[in-house]
């Protein structure tokens, strides 16, 4: 929820197109015969293991604001309605207060107190009544001196630990943290400074930051919370809802399992939209991979808002334990495809119509990603009708309409071209010493997602696979792949272990990392992949070694397809593999004019205009596959004269995950400044900006002619 009036913000998103996520935290270390010890630069990482799916449930304040109907019997109302028509059963689990629940002050200890007319039992004896159910309970407070209702209840700046500690006696198990009344004090501050005091608790409590995405926190907020807000509020109109929708697309690469973009909650049933809208926006919400929380009066709710709501084979989309966001494909004309892979090796297409009459709209699945096969099944979730297909997927879509798909090759298909991280691509088969695989969190004990942070001698891996030995994973190449890079150890939950990695392509191992104990570094394999059919991983322990044989696979980057053809290449004439703005979208050789594209302006620094290049506002990162066959770049750099003396930047040039270059400090007051980088045998380069320190709202950089040079 945000201040009183629900007017548009300036959304701090851009377009990205993700095939690759982006890569972060690889070591930066040179190889030598496939083998060399991985050094990380520790990284602070979010130390619960909740929302390993995006979170499901209810929240009050769509549906009754502040108004007296938000009360004590409604809350018990909605937790027995999600027993009584199945949303339990469905995957709903939290039942969520909002702004209102306390007394405008503090007592005379300090400690928040819950409105006596309101809640008469209390919170305590409320949320016992939601855990009795089966359920989990959630509460709302705000990162400032107040909230955000007009009302202004206390909100927890300067006393989080406090109302941190009185909520875990209470029994919570979620927060939503809103952003009103910060006094100035720092986005992040704020944030970390209650995500410490929720852990210092020791209850496992779901943190929900909700910034509005003003302070960009899909760029730090995984490492405080497990989702974070990237819009301001929605309304229960159609322009409302599909214009955040387009915001979030932006950031498909920053999602994933245990950390959330969060494009705020749901308003199927709450009258302002048709039944067909509702299903679209339930559709994308699933397709993003966002938070399901239930925004209407069930007690009310009709029939096609119970059905909608209820849709297990859309929920499954959203909740499928590859925790990856869907992407667009396409977006032409107000029809927009959009392409989510899911861990059985299908995908999720949805087929979206945003305009005015009913359209016909077609795709492939080679398009979708995963094209090869010589046949597919493909499943209409909303109609439930399955037929075949030897690739096309269309539908004649309604206005404002979603025709939503799951489409399963006959056969597994080979990998497109870019850089994978293991953890993000599906499985064809996997056993485990005990307990799942886990992605992006090691093994823990025995129950999905009880794990914590990769962590190898005290370094951090963002990325990653944690097993327990003896362990194997296999992934189908089909022939298309060229290397794999890891970083192997024993994870530091345990203080003793031995655990020996090997990498197998097809029956051929191809790195060996022999046994590594827990006093150990992580050590970098790089085992060549050229025409492999199957990847195998493997990880086993010594006789007696397997209850602490936990190991962690960091960083594991497959690269798979060829790179550009030789010669000399405009940057800004071929494909990235992934992209993220602050602001807009990222252009191609003009300036960044913040909102569509094409808005901008010629790349104009210091009065040099460059008719080739990139134009985008810091945060930002471009990403392109190299295939390990391209030698260098060159670019110039600098702020665009479209913002006169202000602004400040800093570029870097990165390859597989090593800094090569860097401008430092550029103000609207510089010239441009030539960066050479040198890219020999890498397969994957980023451009990034980042802010200079004074804000992001005239940080209108320009990449200027970046020529790639490649063999």
């Amino acid at each position: 929820m945000a201040p009183n009036s629900r007017k548009n913000r300036r959304a701090a998103v851009g377009l990205a197109t993700t095939l690759a996520l982006v890569g972060s935290g690889l070591a930066a270390t040179a190889v030598v015969a496939g083998i060399s010890l991985a050094t990380a630069t520790p990284a602070a990482a979010l130390q619960n293991s909740l929302a390993r799916t995006p979170q499901m449930g209810f929240n009050n304040w769509n549906s009754t604001h502040c108004r007296p109907d938000f009360n004590e019997a409604m809350v018990k109302g909605m937790a027995d309605l999600f027993v009584s028509q199945g949303l339990k059963k469905a995957g709903y689990t939290y039942i969520n207060l909002d702004d209102c629940w306390a007394l405008p002050r503090r007592d005379g200890n300090g400690d928040l107190v819950a409105d006596p007319e309101r809640f008469p039992s209390g919170i305590r004896a409320l949320a016992d009544y939601v855990h009795s159910k089966g359920l989990k309970f959630g509460i709302y407070s705000s990162a400032g001196t107040r909230t955000c209702d007009r009302n202004g209840f206390p909100g927890g700046l300067g006393y989080e630990q406090q109302d941190a500690n009185l909520w875990a006696s209470w029994g919570v198990d979620y927060l939503k943290y809103d952003n009103c009344n910060s006094q100035g004090v720092d986005a992040r501050t704020r944030y970390q400074a209650m995500g410490d005091a929720l852990r210092a608790t020791g209850r496992p409590i779901l943190y929900s930051i909700c910034d509005w995405g003003r302070s960009t926190p899909w760029a730090w907020a995984r490492d405080v919370g497990n989702s974070w807000r990237t819009t301001g509020d929605i309304s229960d109109n159609w322009q409302s809802m599909i214009s955040i929708a387009h915001r979030n697309q932006a950031l498909a690469a920053h999602a994933g399992p245990h950390a959330w973009n969060d494009p705020d909650m749901l308003e199927v049933g709450n009258g302002g939209m048709t039944d067909t809208e509702y299903r679209t926006h339930f559709s994308l919400w699933a397709q993003m991979a966002a938070p399901l929380l239930i925004g209407t009066d069930l007690r009310t709710a009709t029939p096609a808002t119970y059905e909608i709501l209820k849709n297990t084979d859309v929920i499954a989309v959203d909740q499928d334990p590859l925790g990856r966001q869907g992407t667009v494909v396409s977006d032409s004309g107000g029809l927009v495809v959009m392409s989510k892979p899911l861990a059985d090796g299908s995908r999720s297409i949805t087929l979206t119509n945003e305009t005015d009459t009913p359209r016909t709209i077609s795709t492939t699945a080679a398009a979708a990603g995963i094209g090869g096969a010589r046949s597919y099944t493909v499943k209409d979730l909303w109609s439930k009708q399955v037929t075949t297909s030897r690739g096309a997927v269309s539908a004649t879509v309604p206005s404002h309409g979603t025709a939503m798909f799951r489409v399963t090759p006959a056969s597994p298909t080979a990998l497109p071209t870019g850089v994978f991280d293991l953890g993000d691509l599906a499985w064809t088969d996997a056993d485990n010493g005990s307990g799942p695989v886990e992605r992006d969190h090691s093994n823990g004990r025995r129950a999905p997602g009880d794990g914590r942070p990769l962590t190898v001698n005290g370094v951090v891996f963002r990325k990653g696979l944690g097993v327990r030995a003896n362990s194997s994973i296999s992934y189908h190449l089909g022939g298309t792949c060229r290397s794999l890079t890891v970083d192997v150890g024993v994870d530091d939950e345990v203080a003793q272990g031995r655990v020996r990695f090997r990498i197998y392509r097809d029956r051929t191992l191809v790195a060996d990392s022999g046994v590594r104990t827990a006093a150990q570094p992580a050590l970098r394999l790089t085992a060549d992949m050229t025409s492999g059919r199957k990847l195998r991983i493997v990880a086993t322990s010594p006789r007696g070694g397997k209850r602490t044989g936990h190991g962690d696979w960091g960083n594991p980057r497959l690269a798979c397809g060829a790179g550009p053809a030789s010669g000399t290449h405009a940057l800004s004439d071929l494909p990235w593999t992934s992209a993220s703005n602050g602001w807009g979208p990222v252009e191609r050789d003009r300036s960044n004019g913040e909102t569509k594209t094409g808005d901008g302006a010629a790349l104009t620094v210091d009065g040099t205009v460059y008719p080739k290049g990139l134009g985008v506002n810091a945060p930002s990162t471009v990403t392109y596959y190299l295939g390990g066959t391209c030698t260098g770049l060159t670019t110039d750099v600098g702020i665009d004269d479209e913002v006169g003396d202000k602004g400040s930047a800093v570029f870097r040039v990165h390859a597989d995950g090593r800094t090569i270059a860097d401008s430092g400090l550029r103000t609207g007051r510089d010239g441009p400044v030539r960066l050479t980088a040198p890219l020999d045998g890498a397969y994957e380069l980023t451009l990034q900006v980042t802010d200079g320190g004074d804000g992001t709202f005239h940080d209108h950089a320009d990449w200027g002619d970046p020529r790639l040079t490649c063999t």
